[in-house]
């Protein structure tokens, strides 16, 4: 029996939202990147195949934006003022979901993380995401915040849950906090070894949208 060839590759956006330096987003991006490659070379799709592209926000340095226009007025990345806002609005058109990785701030979105997120409209809208945070309690409150933004404010289509990655007290906080080894690389060693079930949860729901 013949085995079906995927027709469509679809490019997925993994976004590490932290900027902080030291920061441990980094390593979390890589966790849930690695996460998602384990669960589609053990369970391939049949109808399509899936390529990741990590954007760090941080070697980005996006600045706050200053586009004269509203950007739900643009359409074509050349209708931008600035090189950057160029680039990033060709990079985000040219992905059809996201993953986004981010930290909670204050009970809230970061700053950075708002910011390029505002910077486009037309380049977002429509399209999957889902939300893995993280903090002391898993950063829920973000993770809530941030569904409003894109699904309600952009018009992206949510995974409605999300995945809340708590740090496991306090001497673990202050290591991530640090920029320290978090040794999420150690499978099932690893202190979050537990969460990879709900991650590949979220990201089939996810998965099944860009189909639709």
């Amino acid at each position: 029996m013949s085995v079906p060839t995927p027709s469509k590759t679809f490019k997925i956006g993994i976004i590490t939202a932290s900027q902080r330096q030291p920061r441990c987003g980094n390593q979390i991006a890589a966790f849930v990147l690695s996460t998602l490659t384990s669960h589609l070379t053990t369970h391939p799709p049949a109808t399509h195949s899936i390529s990741f592209q990590p954007l760090d926000l941080l070697s980005l340095s996006l600045p706050f934006s200053t586009e004269p226009a509203i950007p739900s007025q643009i359409h074509s990345p050349s209708d931008y003022t600035h090189p950057h806002t160029q680039s990033w609005s060709r990079t985000i058109s040219a992905l059809e979901g996201f993953v986004f990785v981010t930290p909670q701030y204050n009970w809230g979105i970061p700053a950075g993380l708002k910011s390029a997120i505002d910077y486009l409209y037309h380049e977002w809208k429509g399209k999957p995401a889902m939300i893995v945070s993280y903090g002391g309690h898993g950063g829920g409150k973000c993770a809530e915040a941030l569904k409003v933004v894109l699904g309600g404010g952009l018009g992206m289509r949510v995974v409605a849950e999300t995945v809340q990655l708590a740090f496991p007290g306090r001497e673990v906080l202050g290591k991530a906090a640090g920029g320290g080894d978090l040794g999420l690389d150690m499978g099932e060693e690893s202190m979050w070894a537990g969460e990879t079930g709900r991650i590949v949860r979220v990201w089939r729901e996810m998965e099944g949208m860009l189909e639709g």
